[in-house]
């Protein structure tokens, strides 16, 4: 088993999740992992699929929270959850 399949997903950055999906994604277009492999391998990448999603939004909400001042420059930001 590899580095990559013991790695919690949670744990990961956006930039290593993605990097591991794409490599998912290469391995099972090539359609050479036997099937049981292939599933493990499709329910991996989901839950990788999942977690970049989360970490986009999470993000995104982040750039939407930039306070921009009368000159329209960013002045700071504000917390998620005011």
């Amino acid at each position: 088993m590899s580095e990559d399949t013991i790695t919690d997903v949670s744990k990961l950055t956006f930039e290593q999740a993605l990097d591991q999906l794409e490599k998912i994604v290469n391995d099972l277009e090539r359609g050479d992992v036997e099937l049981e492999e292939s599933i493990k391998t499709y329910e991996r990448g989901e839950a990788l699929k999942k977690h970049c999603a989360k970490l986009l939004a999470a993000a995104e909400d982040k750039v939407e929270k930039i306070r921009v001042g009368a000159d329209g420059s960013a002045k700071g930001i504000e917390p998620l959850d005011s």
